[in-house]
């Protein structure tokens, strides 16, 4: 079986919340969520999106869904 490198994704939300100076525990409180679920995101730490948490958070931070997620291509 062939192993092929499809890339990866990025979250990139502690540049965004290091960016709009907001504390976690704001950002937590204002997308309801856990605060160890968006330390989860923030961490790189999730196995699926929740596409609800997304629109919150690019609600509540007030930027585009590709300023929070980024696809790398594999290096050739």
């Amino acid at each position: 079986m062939i192993n092929i490198d499809y890339g990866k994704i990025k979250l990139n939300l502690n540049k965004i919340i290091e960016e709009k100076n907001i504390s976690k525990n704001k950002l937590a409180q204002r997308t309801e969520m856990q605060r160890t679920q968006l330390n989860k995101y923030c961490n790189q730490n999730i196995q699926r999106i929740d596409l609800s948490i997304l629109a919150r958070l690019c609600y509540v931070l007030e930027c585009e869904i590709s300023d929070i997620i980024e696809y790398i291509p594999p290096e050739e």
